[in-house]
């Protein structure tokens, strides 16, 4: 029988953060409180889909494959004001957004650097520019096909998209150190 609920399941990166990590990141940023030190808040996925104007079945295929990488249902994003030049109006169906937290968050950070991140063709490491000055990076990605959940010979269309990684950090070097801690992989500075 066994005794562990399915509630008591941690994320191997959230385990090793809570266990490890925090302690070292609060001696090396010198933080006298543990709460202080910066943690993962939330990361957020964001695809704009500006040919579903014309086709609305690009946004059933391009849902199913986000679905499938995040494990998680996208929302859709819709037109704030109307633009001319591209024939959207108000209120048109424009993208997708998912925003993972907790379990799912931990999770998708850790197949994203562990497996994804390695398939991007000529990938030397992610930019230390990508912080936006208050702790969180963005990252934009050509393609989808770099995730393993994504079979190859099924894809029906290629998109690209721009994923968040907000921490509780102050500054972009608090930023950094816990992505770093994370496993994230940085270019090497010159």
């Amino acid at each position: 029988m066994n005794k562990h609920k399915v509630s008591d399941y941690k994320p191997r990166l959230k385990r090793y953060y809570n266990d490890e990590l925090r302690q070292v990141l609060m001696k090396q940023l010198s933080y006298k409180n543990v709460y202080q030190v910066p943690a993962l808040k939330k990361v957020v996925i964001n695809v704009g889909l500006g040919e579903a104007v014309n086709d609305p079945k690009v946004l059933e295929i391009v849902r199913d494959d986000l679905a499938r990488v995040t494990g998680q249902i996208p929302v859709q994003t819709r037109a704030k004001r109307p633009i001319s030049n591209f024939k959207i109006r108000k209120g048109m169906v424009i993208g997708l957004k998912i925003t993972l937290r907790g379990t799912r968050m931990y999770e998708f950070f850790d197949r994203f650097v562990n497996f994804a991140a390695p398939r991007i063709r000529d990938f030397r490491g992610f930019s230390r520019d990508s912080f936006d000055g208050r702790g969180s990076y963005n990252i934009g990605l050509s393609e989808q096909t770099i995730f393993p959940e994504i079979e190859y010979d099924k894809i029906k269309k290629v998109f690209g998209m721009d994923i968040a990684i907000v921490t509780s950090a102050k500054k972009d070097e608090d930023a950094l150190a816990l992505l770093e801690g994370l496993g994230m992989p940085f270019e090497r500075k010159k």
